[in-house]
């Protein structure tokens, strides 16, 4: 007897619980029928849920949860909302780097580099080309080409003997 006592002590919450195969229900059942400890044990559970269950129940029937809620509701409608300065400087005074005031060096050191490296940012810069002059003269014997740069360091002058004239596919 001590045997089966043993597997059926193991499956007993789950049978209380009604977790338990049909199977097992019966192997259960069969067994409360001629073991006293067994049983004991089984109505131990439902005495110790019980326990459980009467001071919550005792509680639930004192509060009247609707009216909970509606206070609660109403005191979130009531309560103030911070403007953004002020949830700026609470979220300022929560952080650990804030308090320590590290951030103020920190903040004019980027400051100043902005203000120094944004008149090279933006910058303009001018083309290196220098605006240049192309003339062309034609006559009858020679052509001419005459390019001249604005500031007149460099002249070029190109000479062309006469028309050209293609010469027939061979």
């Amino acid at each position: 007897m001590k045997d089966s006592c043993s597997s059926v002590s193991k499956l007993l919450e789950k049978y209380f619980d009604h977790e338990v195969t049909e199977k097992e229900r019966s192997l259960v059942e069969d067994h409360i029928l001629d073991c006293e400890t067994c049983q004991d044990g089984l109505s131990l559970m439902g005495r110790l849920r019980e326990a459980i269950k009467n001071p919550i129940r005792e509680a639930e029937e004192e509060e009247s949860f609707p009216w909970v809620w509606e206070k609660i509701e109403r005191g979130i409608r009531l309560q103030e909302k911070p403007n953004y300065w002020e949830s700026f400087r609470s979220w300022v005074s929560i952080s650990p780097l804030f308090k320590k005031k590290v951030w103020v060096p920190a903040m004019a050191a980027i400051a100043i580099l902005i203000l120094v490296t944004a008149p090279l940012l933006f910058k303009k810069t001018t083309s290196y080309s220098s605006p240049s002059v192309v003339e062309y003269v034609e006559s009858q014997t020679y052509n001419v080409m005459v390019y001249e740069s604005e500031k007149g360091k460099v002249t070029v002058i190109w000479l062309f003997e006469g028309p050209e004239k293609e010469s027939p596919p061979s």
